[in-house]
């Protein structure tokens, strides 16, 4: 178990060093049509009839998010103001979370009530299994279980969160070819950056799972 948990991590930080690179690569690639991701992502609401949704720049790097509470899509800078075919593939997978709340896609509603629940048990429950530890008896025992639910939670955010995500990629990809803001040749680097970003949640995903797999074993072990 211990060793399948380092190959995930091993996945996780691969994934991250991937979408960089891969990211990087395409963020010097301009489209042709010279559009930045914040025209793209103004263009693709309006032509889905959204015109309730702000489109906005936040600092950092790849910090891009769509946030349904304020109906705001917020552009890093490296996105919101760049023409490049990176910028426009992150820009329209955004607009994918827009539209996808727009039309009420189940997957995105169900993410956005789990949202209190995963701060929540991200952030408690390791301190109780440890907390648990320290005791015996159903005392000791009680602590953990509690953390192991709590942790649970925030693994069940992150599975939810894989078909949230494919979506929007997959909904990005035909609005960027539909609505002709890139060509054929520039689709490609497109496809390429959303699916390294997918690797990403797919390495939490694992990683989340065996954690838990790991807590889970770990409380059978102690209870016998």
């Amino acid at each position: 178990m211990f060793f399948l948990l380092i190959l995930a991590f091993i996945l996780s930080l691969y994934a991250q060093s991937n979408v960089t690179g891969t990211y990087n690569k395409y963020a010097k690639v301009q489209n042709r049509r010279g559009y930045t991701g914040s025209q793209v992502a103004t263009m693709m609401l309006q032509n889905s009839g959204i015109y309730d949704v702000s489109v906005e720049r936040v600092a950092g790097n790849l910090t891009d998010h769509y946030d349904p509470r304020t109906k705001t899509l917020r552009l890093s800078q490296g996105v919101h103001d760049s023409t490049s075919v990176a910028a426009l593939g992150i820009a329209a997978h955004e607009t994918g979370h827009a539209i996808q709340h727009d039309v009420g896609y189940a997957p995105l509603a169900l993410r956005s009530i789990f949202v209190p629940v995963a701060n929540l048990g991200s952030r408690m429950a390791m301190p109780l299994v440890f907390i648990g530890i320290l005791f015996r008896g159903s005392t000791g025992n009680f602590m953990i279980e509690l953390g192991i639910i709590f942790f649970a939670a925030a693994v069940a955010f992150t599975l939810i969160t894989l078909p949230v995500e494919f979506n929007a990629s997959s909904r990005a990809i035909d609005l960027l070819v539909d609505q002709s803001f890139l060509d054929e040749n520039e689709i490609g680097g497109a496809k390429k950056v959303l699916k390294a970003a997918a690797l990403t949640y797919v390495a939490a995903a694992i990683v989340a799972v065996m954690q838990l797999l790991r807590l889970l074993a770990i409380f059978g072990r102690r209870s016998d």
